[in-house]
């Protein structure tokens, strides 16, 4: 096991990152004290509101003294400090598998270290994370723990998967939205290869259900690039046929496409309020991270 952790947790890649937390941007739910805001309180800490009772709510909010003055039954809310609930969304759909020339790990491979390093940054603010790993459906669950042994769970669930299947994100993501009960960040890692508009649909349920998101777009450089000068084969990926072709004869109709793709993921996120990071596999692991981090942490402030 001590090689799986050296494998995803570099110790010059942890020293980089010291210093930096993950915070929330955005009031979540909690119920353990730690740096982030939480809207649900007990009764140690400073009172906020009322609001009126609904079915389902826990009798021992009620305040009976304005139910005495009013006939009328009130929940007080109260202010306190809450942990964080990450959680963590990886992409093994096939597609994933692609590694272009010379580069050292595949986008899957890849995206594995940025949710360990994610996970470790967590765990070690003492908030609590979840992993899923997902393509056309749900493949492993683990739920959010903040507990010391729960790393090695994480790293045990990715270990186990494969990037061998085809990608449907928008079911996954609606299934996932209903079955998150506790609001909290969730941090998707994929290449995004998917329909668009039911990919958005789902992303936009999670932020119907008041989680805050952020999307690391995992992309090889020679996707963007498309350096390929000699006649070659492409091996179709997620049930795609292979294609031999002239790659110089349809490399600019390729950008273009990428690009306008590219373009209107980054603009549907940023028209939800969905945070959006574009990372190639090329960039140092401590550098996607740290760019990451220390935005949330500006706007956090």
């Amino acid at each position: 096991m001590a090689e799986i952790y050296q494998k995803y947790l570099d110790p010059r890649t942890l020293a980089r990152l010291q210093g930096l937390d993950l915070r929330a941007r955005h009031i979540v739910d909690g119920f353990v004290s730690g740096m982030h805001r939480s809207p649900y309180h007990g009764f140690s800490v400073e009172f906020a509101e009322h609001r009126e009772y609904t079915p389902g709510d826990d009798l021992r909010y009620v305040d009976w003294k304005a139910f005495g003055r009013t006939d009328k039954f009130y929940i007080k809310r109260y202010e306190d400090e809450t942990n964080l609930v990450c959680y963590l969304l990886l992409d093994t759909s096939e597609s994933m598998k692609y590694r272009g020339p010379g580069m050292p790990m595949s986008k899957f491979e890849y995206a594995q270290c940025i949710a360990v390093l994610l996970a470790w940054l967590v765990l070690r603010q003492q908030d609590a994370v979840s992993l899923v790993t997902f393509d056309h459906a749900v493949r492993k669950l683990v739920p959010p723990s903040a507990g010391p042994s729960h790393m090695k769970q994480l790293i045990h669930a990715m270990e186990e998967t494969q990037a061998e299947h085809k990608t449907s994100t928008g079911p996954v993501f609606h299934q996932l939205a209903e079955r998150f009960k506790k609001r909290g960040l969730i941090i998707v890692l994929s290449d995004l290869f998917d329909d668009l508009s039911p990919m958005i649909a789902g992303l936009k349920h999670f932020r119907h259900q008041r989680h805050e998101v952020a999307v690391f777009h995992v992309l090889d450089l020679a996707e963007i690039e498309f350096p390929f000068q000699r006649p070659t084969l492409f091996r179709g990926l997620e049930q795609l046929p292979e294609v031999l072709t002239e790659p110089r004869s349809l490399r600019k109709a390729y950008l273009e496409e990428l690009n306008r793709f590219l373009g209107k993921v980054a603009r549907e996120c940023r028209n939800r309020q969905i945070e959006y990071s574009r990372i190639t596999t090329d960039q140092a692991l401590d550098v996607a991270l740290s760019t990451f981090l220390s935005k949330r942490a500006i706007r956090s402030a």
